[in-house]
């Protein structure tokens, strides 16, 4: 009788089910090995690269006019004062003289030329705008008093901004003592330069515009 318990309970041991041990949550952390991909580095592009970038397309098939960074085109303003500014002295610098009918003058320099210019892209659209004001200083010769005298001053231009060139209005100082009867004569001559003036800033706008 012993026997057959102690055979029972033998069998009993061998064929029961082993008891699952209680569940419990792990946190696997995948070990580097040789085999592992390196993380990405981050590479800066050259001009060339930058380049081809910028000429990629967007997902509805348009040229991306923004930055490598910015290809969706939603939100990018770009500061184009440097280029604007010397562009501008460069175009209104360049007018010659002009002959009235009791003298001449020409544009000295660009004595001030200062405001803002900038290229915005809103939703892969171009957009461009500025504001500035000029001042050019003039010399010239004019008859007074049965003479011929020199005389100089500055065409300030004051604020401005794109698509306003039609109302582009000129105030004219003059550096010598004048009479009344001279100095008025002698600015309705000088504010002549705006018509070239006006033509050389609808230069510069387009210019900005195909930029």
């Amino acid at each position: 009788m012993e026997e057959a318990a102690a055979a029972a309970t033998v069998t009993e041991t061998e064929t029961a089910p082993v008891t699952a041990e209680k569940s419990s949550y792990r946190y696997w952390v995948r070990e580097a090995t040789g085999d592992a991909a390196p993380l990405p580095v981050p590479r800066k592009l050259d001009a060339a690269a930058a380049a081809a970038a910028n000429g990629t397309r967007n997902g509805n098939g348009q040229t991306a006019l923004g930055s490598v960074w910015n290809q969706a085109g939603t939100w990018e303003e770009k500061n184009l004062n440097s280029w604007a500014s010397s562009r501008i002295k460069e175009l209104v610098g360049s007018l010659g003289s002009l002959d009235f009918s009791t003298g001449k003058a020409s544009i000295d320099e660009v004595s001030k030329c200062s405001g803002d210019a900038y290229l915005v892209t809103v939703r892969n659209k171009k957009r461009v705008g500025y504001n500035y004001e000029l001042s050019l200083s003039f010399k010239g010769e004019w008859k007074i008093k049965e003479e011929q005298k020199k005389v100089m001053g500055h065409i300030d231009i004051p604020e401005f901004s794109l698509g306003e060139l039609d109302d582009l209005e000129a105030e004219v100082r003059f550096t010598d003592s004048l009479e009344w009867d001279d100095k008025s004569r002698i600015s309705k001559d000088v504010k002549s330069f705006l018509s070239p003036i006006r033509e050389k800033l609808r230069t510069f706008e387009q210019e900005l515009k195909d930029r």
